[in-house]
C-alpha cells in the first residue's frame, strides 16, 4: 500500500512534466517545419571551400621557403 501511495503521485507528476515539455514544444515552433528537417539531408553540400588570394600566397610563399631550405642544404 506504501508503494502505491509513491508511484501513483510519482507517475502524475512525471505525466505532468511530460506534458508541460510536449507543451513548451508546441509553442517554441518545435513543430512549424516537419518537412525541412527530411529534405535537408538531401541537399549535396560538397562544394570545395573557396581559398582565398592571401591563403595561395602564403602556400607559395612557404613552398618558395622550402625550396631555398632545400638548395642550401645540398
Amino acid at each position: 500500500m506504501k508503494t502505491i501511495l509513491f508511484l501513483i503521485p510519482l507517475a502524475l507528476f512525471l505525466g505532468f512534466v511530460g506534458l508541460g515539455a510536449f507543451l513548451w514544444s508546441l509553442r517554441s515552433g518545435q513543430y512549424e517545419d516537419l518537412e525541412g528537417a527530411g529534405l535537408r539531408i538531401l541537399i549535396d553540400d560538397d562544394d570545395k571551400p573557396i581559398i582565398d588570394e592571401k591563403d595561395k600566397q602564403d602556400d607559395a610563399q612557404k613552398k618558395s621557403e622550402i625550396m631555398q631550405d632545400d638548395k642550401s642544404i645540398d
